[in-house]
């Protein structure tokens, strides 16, 4: 996968490119990345990429001729996926994670002011990315966070391929319990179940106890979750 960042602040995007699984991603050839000061593409003579609003308004508005210059300068396909970062996008879940995944190649346009030109969103954009509802000073730690979530689900990218499938939502239900060694800590023991040797019931405990962590703490995913009926029932023991 290739991976291209729009952002006025490319140091910012060091750290996170340089450590544990992206950084393992693009020394295996998996992943390959860019990042782009796209204050170095405007057309005038102090690099001014922002401006007021046509009509009034409060703050400032990314000008277009950066953004259309910089990606000017990326070769792009007809499958490439160029993402704006905005509150006004679709919420950003581990199904869209995968879905982004598959792609060949991405663009993260990083906003860092009140809003976007419009013809930015119109002309250059395929998707538009929220994560969450809350106000960021820029779409540059949103972008790292879709970069961490996507990667880890590249072939080959983890070691073991089953450790993203038993990730929390990659089921469509919340993980459940882990233990390690001590058996015995502070009075608190391992269930025994887990040390039973016996992995159809480990498997049983352990698809029940994802079943309630989810009906406790996130009970929206069990509305497009296929619910068998011994689920069903497990569930109404515990509602």
């Amino acid at each position: 996968m290739r991976i291209d960042y729009l952002t006025l602040f490319p140091e910012m995007f060091d750290g996170v490119l340089n450590q544990s699984i992206l950084k393992r991603a693009r020394e295996k050839g998996l992943l390959d990345t860019k990042v782009i000061n796209f204050r170095e593409y405007a057309n005038n003579k102090h690099h001014q990429v922002d401006d007021y609003p046509y009509g009034g308004g409060q703050g400032m508005v990314l000008k277009p001729e950066p953004i259309f210059n910089a990606m000017d300068t990326i070769q792009k396909t007809d499958q490439t996926r160029v993402i704006l970062m905005t509150p006004q996008g679709q919420p950003f879940n581990q199904k869209l994670a995968e879905s982004l995944s598959k792609a060949e190649h991405l663009v993260f346009i990083c906003g860092h002011y009140e809003g976007y030109d419009e013809r930015i969103r119109t002309e250059l954009v395929t998707d538009e990315i929220s994560v969450g509802d809350y106000v960021l000073t820029g779409g540059e730690l949103p972008a790292m966070v879709m970069t961490d979530a996507i990667v880890r689900l590249i072939p080959e990218v983890l070691s073991n391929q089953m450790s993203h499938e038993d990730d929390s939502f990659s089921s469509g239900l919340l993980e459940y319990p882990q233990y390690t060694r001590p058996r015995e800590f502070k009075g608190m023991s391992v269930p025994d179940v887990l040390l039973s040797g016996d992995h159809q019931r480990i498997e049983t405990w352990r698809h029940e106890q994802s079943l309630l962590r989810t009906l406790k703490k996130r009970p929206d995913l069990l509305d497009t979750y296929p619910l068998t009926e011994e689920d069903k029932k497990y569930i109404k023991l515990h509602k």
